[in-house]
């Protein structure tokens, strides 16, 4: 017999090319396209909905650099740097 098995969410996984030493938070989030603009970025930071390497960031222009991970949402962005 077959079951349908429980819908389970899916967590959208964005790769980061980092072409610097490092990219504001909100930034972050208008280049990776969770964000329309740096302003809306801001506000989703300061929503206490962002996680950097797990933890929560509520400082809006926080430095990411590559390796780290940045979560909001259903959305997973794992910044890399240029290999090089």
């Amino acid at each position: 017999m077959n079951r349908a098995l429980p819908y389970t969410a899916r967590m959208q996984t964005i790769d980061f090319d980092l072409d610097r030493d490092h990219v504001e938070l909100n930034q972050l989030l208008k280049l990776a396209g969770i964000a329309d603009s740096g302003g809306q970025g801001k506000a989703i930071v300061a929503s206490g909905e962002v996680t950097v390497d797990g933890v929560v960031e509520l400082r809006k222009t926080a430095k990411i650099r590559a390796g780290q991970v940045v979560r909001v949402g259903d959305a997973e962005i794992r910044v890399v740097g240029a290999e090089g």
